[in-house]
């Protein structure tokens, strides 16, 4: 049998990640489709990133080709097919998840299709294998990929226009929650005002504001985010970033009884460079606030310990 196109298993990959939004329900698809060949699930970390599970699992198929030929191709098949996706369905964002869902069952359906047609044909899959060398190139580490928005960071501070720099803020942010399997969710509008967006780490949801502006935050823009994360869910906190930090008035309102979490500009970075993780912050952060009643750890803290 002729080897599986690269583009097929950087599709399933792909597939895996969106089709699966808990990290329970992704690992249980892997170990039954693992049953028989419990090596491929050893060691896997399936507490960490979804897309670092996804990727682990289908480099460990591609890497022992031989071997496992027909369970990866039969997996391909199973999931080119899904045409309903339930476990979606029960999010708020639904819509969304399941239409990126069934494009990326689409690319997959794609691949197997070419795969059955090229099968016998040496030259098309050499062709086809070059055509497609850059989905294996662009799968990068995470620390390569955090370097990489660290670049972004630093581009954003040099840029003398600041509505530009804010304009940017936003995707870069996204970009960055992703990396930390964090389910960020893009701008979005309710009657009489607008979110940023929102996270979720752990079993809560944080509606996210961001302000890159010239100065810190002053005390009245914390004092209508309150509002909007008051009026959500009782499981639901805010994330409130400014790059250029808060005033001193702003974190003294809210030292003793907060509804939300701060991030200033040096916690981004101390994040970007690797010294502390993001979830690991979160964590940190609402622990304080849970303990202190205060919305402002400062990531310095972390370091000092």
């Amino acid at each position: 049998m002729k080897p599986i196109s690269p583009a097929a298993y950087g599709a399933l990959e792909a597939a895996l990640k969106h089709i699966f939004w808990y990290k329970n329900d992704l690992e249980g698809f892997i170990r039954r489709w693992a049953k028989g060949h419990p090596e491929l699930v050893a060691g896997i970390n399936f507490s960490g990133y979804k897309w670092q599970t996804a990727e682990d699992f289908v480099d460990r198929l591609h890497a022992d080709e031989t071997r496992y030929t027909e369970l990866a191709l039969r997996l391909m098949v199973e999931v080119s097919e899904m045409t309903s996706f339930p476990k979606l369905r029960r999010l708020s964002d639904a819509d969304s998840l399941i239409a990126e869902a069934r494009e990326a069952v689409f690319e997959l359906k794609k691949c197997i299709d070419r795969h059955r047609g090229l099968i016998a044909d040496d030259a098309k899959f050499a062709n086809d294998l070059a055509a497609h060398q850059a989905v294996t190139d662009s799968r990068r580490s995470f620390s390569e990929r955090l370097s990489e928005l660290k670049s972004e960071f630093l581009r954003l501070e040099a840029e003398p226009n600041r509505q530009k720099a804010g304009r940017e803020f936003e995707p870069f942010l996204n970009r960055l929650f992703r990396l930390f399997d964090l389910d960020p969710r893009l701008s979005y509008n309710l009657p009489y005002e607008q979110i940023d967006g929102s996270i979720t780490y752990d079993t809560d949801v944080y509606v996210v504001e961001a302000k890159w502006l010239k100065e810190p935050v002053e005390v009245h823009y914390l004092g209508s985010f309150v509002e909007k994360v008051r009026h959500k869910t009782t499981n639901t906190l805010g994330l409130y970033i400014s790059v250029h930090g808060f005033t001193k008035g702003a974190r003294e309102r809210y030292a003793d009884g907060t509804c939300f979490i701060t991030m200033e500009g040096v916690d981004l970075f101390v994040v970007l460079d690797g010294r502390v993780t993001l979830d690991e912050l979160l964590s940190r952060k609402k622990r304080h606030a849970n303990d202190t009643g205060s919305c402002y750890f400062p990531a310095s803290l972390i370091l000092s310990e």
